[in-house]
């Protein structure tokens, strides 16, 4: 099986550079059903992602750039965009998102609502929770005076970021986890989503001030206090959580209590990095490690993807790395593997 976590395509144009590239988008910014389209056209004549699609099945959720770059439930991510004019836009890109990626019937959108998210069963052995990170969330905490929806803000000067009150998943789909979480039949549980679940202080590049980064889980600290509660109320076996987003590959735990590295791993998380897009700063991103004991693996100079082997017993994680995007020959190699054994949360470097 091969999981899609999140951009599978991307909405937006890049400026002109003296990178090389591959290739580019054939066309301007997708705004209506026509420009969906043709993007996801372009992309499927890539013959490598036919042959990967002709090669295993797959199962896909989306993050933002699907629809537009950091968008929140009916907010677009300009603040001078209506919200019936974005409305508009994310019916469009939902309708080409159904009519491209291997979806249920059930997900058939109904103007600019879809229902993805979904659980799927693979025996007895697993159990994966897919999730939808974008759609029914509150707005992003503490929206800067230009009208930026994301940023890094200290929690002392955001009392929002932990607001109760507030939801990544919407409560519909926080009381569907729960159940699901409480009926599965799977040895190991896997939460397939689009995002860096772990918290993580960061320093804003700019004012090297430490804060959390608004757009992802720490900006619905709440939810993820919820969900990880739940695991651990309904006993849910052997929990793992895979998620993107952000070009890098990532190991944490997961604790009971997520900003105290000394409670109870719940949890294991590993994060891939993207497929040829280049990723965040090294050097920014490995100096806060120290500040995030609870991160046993990172890395944002390599592309490639992660592999997974998993049997009763454990779950093998690779993560696979190409030497030359621009290649087609590139080798590929493993730059890092972690093993989890069953009944015990928490990744062993192999």
């Amino acid at each position: 099986m091969v999981f899609f976590l999140g951009d599978y395509i991307y909405e937006m144009n890049v400026s002109p550079t003296n990178i090389q590239f591959p290739r580019r988008h054939a066309t301007s910014d997708p705004m209506d059903l026509a420009g969906y389209r043709n993007r996801y056209a372009q992309y499927k004549t890539d013959p490598d992602l036919q042959a990967l699609h002709a090669c295993a099945p797959s199962v896909a959720t989306w993050d933002d750039h699907e629809v537009q770059n950091d968008y929140a439930a009916q907010w677009s991510q300009d603040p001078n965009v209506p919200v019936d004019s974005f409305l508009r836009r994310r019916a469009a890109a939902y309708q080409a998102f159904y009519e491209h990626m291997p979806l249920r019937a059930s997900s058939l959108p109904k103007g600019p609502d879809m229902r993805i998210y979904r659980n799927l069963d693979y025996g007895r052995l697993a159990r994966f929770h897919v999730l939808d990170g974008r759609q029914y969330r509150s707005e992003q905490a503490c929206i800067q005076a230009n009208g930026s929806r994301r940023g890094y803000v200290a929690p002392s000067d955001c009392p929002d970021l932990s607001d109760p009150k507030r939801t990544m998943l919407g409560w519909e789909q926080e009381a569907w986890l729960d159940r699901s979480f409480a009926e599965s039949p799977g040895q190991w549980n896997v939460i397939a989503q689009d995002l860096l679940v772990a918290p993580l202080e960061q320093r804003n590049l700019k004012t090297q001030a430490l804060g959390h980064w608004t757009d992802g889980w720490d900006g619905y600290a709440a939810t993820r206090e919820r969900m990880l509660a739940s695991l651990q109320r309904q006993q849910t076996r052997n929990p793992v959580f895979w998620g993107g987003d952000i070009h890098s590959f990532w190991t944490t735990d997961l604790h009971a209590d997520a900003g105290n590295p000394d409670s109870a791993v719940v949890a294991t998380e590993f994060v891939g990095t993207s497929v040829t897009s280049s990723g965040p700063p090294f050097d920014a991103f490995n100096s806060i490690l120290g500040l995030n004991p609870h991160v046993k693996f990172f890395d944002s100079r390599q592309r490639g993807y992660v592999a997974v082997d998993l049997s009763e017993q454990q779950m093998l994680t690779r993560f696979q790395v190409v030497s030359d995007v621009l290649d087609p020959a590139a080798s590929v190699s493993t730059l890092k593997r972690f093993a989890v054994e069953a009944g015990k949360a928490g990744a062993v470097s192999g």
